[in-house]
């Protein structure tokens, strides 16, 4: 598959490295128009440099409320559906141009320049272009040696056996209380709805269920060491409960170890990884 048409790593999507990436591009930007002077910033007013930069940081952030927004949407929409590269890239894009119309507004109707509003845009554009892709540059390559730096040490680390059946799962919600504890034996699977994610287990012989607000993203990362895997976008399985990975017309199915008919859906997105972790299942 061409490059383009992947997934973009997780990373690019984390909520904290959103939060980050908000708070540094709004420094990088205040710094720039204040060092670089783009968009006549030294003409808008006859104040001292502390106004202006009271000024300016206004306006700067202003700006920085389009990349807010936009990542608040970013990330609803990449808990819903994969985001590639190519998508990544129409997104940074449409970030750029939405920012350089804010300003070209503010330049030609609240500062009153004189200039055609297409020159101001052209300007503006270019601009608005380094205020962005700097900032996002630097923090796309910090964040690719952070999660290099995990993963090695993860690699690194010897392994240590787990018995996986005898562990007790702890679940705790998105403020980071402490809901729900099981014996991994026990869960079956888990199911996400919006902010709360369902989980389904053995109980005296049939099936109960317990809901807990977290996302399901959230829990992935955590619950790696239980084999309990991501197998759908709203689906994670325990892969102690499959026992056979069952090929359909509309794809793979996985069939749980349980009294009752049950079996889970396999998405494209998740097909290698499923089937690498039966394989290589303990």
């Amino acid at each position: 598959m061409f490059i383009w048409e992947n997934k973009i790593p997780d990373y690019l999507i984390e909520k904290s490295n959103i939060v980050r990436l908000v708070f540094f591009t709004a420094a990088f930007a205040l710094a720039f128009i204040n060092i670089y002077a783009p968009f006549g910033v030294e003409s808008w007013y006859d104040v001292s440099q502390l106004d202006l930069f009271f000024y300016s940081s206004l306006v700067i952030l202003t700006g920085v409320l389009v990349v807010v927004i936009s990542r608040i949407l970013m990330y609803r929409y990449a808990r819903k559906k994969p985001v590639n590269y190519i998508k990544y890239g129409i997104w940074v894009f449409a970030e750029i141009a939405s920012m350089a119309v804010v300003y070209t507004v503010f330049d030609k109707f609240i500062i009153k320049d004189t200039r055609l509003i297409t020159d101001i845009f052209k300007i503006t554009i270019k601009n608005t272009t380094l205020v962005l892709l700097l900032p996002y540059i630097l923090l796309w390559l910090y964040f690719s040696w952070k999660d290099k730096s995990r993963k090695l040490e993860e690699l690194t680390q010897p392994d240590k056996p787990v018995d996986v059946t005898k562990k007790m799962i702890s679940f705790y919600d998105e403020k980071g209380s402490l809901r729900f504890s099981i014996l991994s034996e026990n869960l079956l699977y888990l199911e996400a709805s919006d902010n709360y994610v369902t989980l389904y287990y053995e109980n005296k012989g049939g099936m109960s269920k317990f809901l807990i607000r977290n996302s399901i993203k959230n829990l992935e990362e955590y619950l790696k060491p239980y084999f309990i895997i991501r197998c759908h976008r709203s689906f994670m399985v325990n892969m102690d409960k499959v026992k056979v990975v069952r090929k359909e017309k509309d794809g793979l199915h996985l069939e749980l170890d349980f009294s009752k008919p049950l079996d889970l859906p396999v998405s494209k997105t998740y097909v290698e990884k499923v089937i690498e972790s039966f394989s290589n299942y303990p």
